[in-house]
């Protein structure tokens, strides 16, 4: 169990940092999304099938993490049972928001991209196709995939980190390192909240990929630790 553990804690990060970083190559992601919505969908339908086997690769990156959730019980089974099952629940939840969020990249944007692009209809109909994708991309995006993803991932890895401590012969200062980047991506979550929403609150929006990176290299040394103990 312990070796599946720790390949899947290398794997899955490097698999979405993988992805992520061909999506910012080929689409200019996530700098595009503040361009407006006609330009967005017109280079969406230039990438063709494989920037949408790209989009549907990341999200499947997100669903694995609901893996990671759920095999790392292994790792600290001794903790308490309420702060275990807390743990579990959150990670599922992480896993499960980011993948709804993304979703709608292989799913629905292909089709705003292709009604958008296409001369034949009413420009009303070619117009609405913005507003829906905006629409989409401020709730499943924003609020749903990058608000409760960020939050509860990192709430997941605070109380992973937490766990760890009282229940496992894993290095303090690893179990440290995920309090801190947990807190960090909390922090992150709330960069569309309140008074910041129409722009963004910009401390917020600087934390997040210096988080993520963070994050992942977390995980990956994690795993590490799993395949040597």
């Amino acid at each position: 169990m312990s070796v599946l553990v720790g390949v899947s804690l290398i794997v899955v990060p490097l698999l979405f940092n993988a992805f992520y970083a061909a999506l910012a190559i080929t689409f200019e992601y996530p700098d595009i999304l503040r361009q407006p919505s006609r330009d967005v969908l017109a280079k969406f339908r230039a990438g063709g099938t494989r920037l949408v086997l790209l989009w549907w690769g990341l999200a499947v990156s997100a669903v694995l993490f609901i893996a990671i959730a759920v095999l790392t019980v292994s790792v600290i089974r001794a903790a308490d049972g309420t702060l275990l099952l807390a743990t579990v629940v959150v990670g599922v939840l992480a896993g499960l928001v980011q993948a709804l969020g993304l979703m709608r990249w292989p799913f629905l944007v292909p089709y705003l991209a292709r009604t958008a692009s296409d001369a034949s209809l009413p420009a009303a109909e070619r117009d609405a196709a913005g507003v829906v994708f905006q629409s989409f991309n401020r709730y499943l995006g924003v609020a749903v995939g990058e608000h409760l993803g960020y939050a509860l991932t990192g709430l997941w890895s605070i109380l992973f980190s937490v766990a760890a401590l009282t229940a496992t012969d894993l290095p303090v200062w690893l179990s440290l390192a995920g309090i801190v980047i947990g807190v960090v991506l909390m922090i992150g979550s709330l960069e569309f909240v309140g008074p910041a929403e129409p722009n963004g609150w910009a401390p917020a929006g600087m934390l997040v990929p210096i988080g993520y990176t963070l994050w992942s290299v977390w995980l990956i040394v994690l795993g590490i630790f799993v395949l040597i103990g």
